[in-house]
């Protein structure tokens, strides 16, 4: 995956060495899923399970405005957002590159999901999102990349 998102970022123009990459989702897109799987199971069965969970993904992707697939790659310097989800296909687009100056990584943990919410310090604004804890997923590589240099001691 790091082989992928590094030659998507060169596509793009972007000379920087991947440290780790992992897949995400918008935050809130496993709730809504189980959210609409509840409600569709008890409107019919398991047909409507299936509609509910659907229901409930589009529901969590719409409101966030991302794809409901992201890898997430990190550098020294950024950490960067391209749509797409595949181990084997390269990323899409660029659809966030955010300095790591002034930037805060907080992680939740939740039963199924790791929470990630990128926050910069300076506007407030934050990037919320979701790593499933499947090994396959490499989530757990890009949050242990983001926690080692917050650990790491400044100047």
């Amino acid at each position: 995956m790091v082989e992928l998102f590094q030659a998507a970022l060169a596509h793009h123009g972007v000379e920087d060495t991947v440290l780790a990459v992992g897949q995400f989702e918008p935050r809130g897109v496993s709730g809504s899923m189980f959210a609409g799987a509840m409600i569709g199971d008890e409107v019919g069965g398991s047909v409507g399970l299936g509609a509910g969970v659907l229901a409930g993904r589009a529901a969590g992707r719409m409101a966030s405005g991302l794809p409901s697939q992201v890898m997430v790659g990190v550098t020294q310097t950024k950490v960067y957002g391209l749509e797409g989800h595949s181990r084997r296909k390269e990323p899409g687009e660029i659809l966030f590159a955010v300095s790591r100056a002034g930037l805060t990584a907080n992680v939740h943990q939740r039963v199924n999901v790791r929470v990630l919410e990128l926050v910069d310090a300076e506007t407030g604004s934050r990037i919320e999102l979701e790593g499933n804890r499947l090994p396959i997923t490499h989530s757990k590589d890009v949050l242990e990349v983001l926690e080692e240099s917050a650990e790491r001691p400044t100047g």
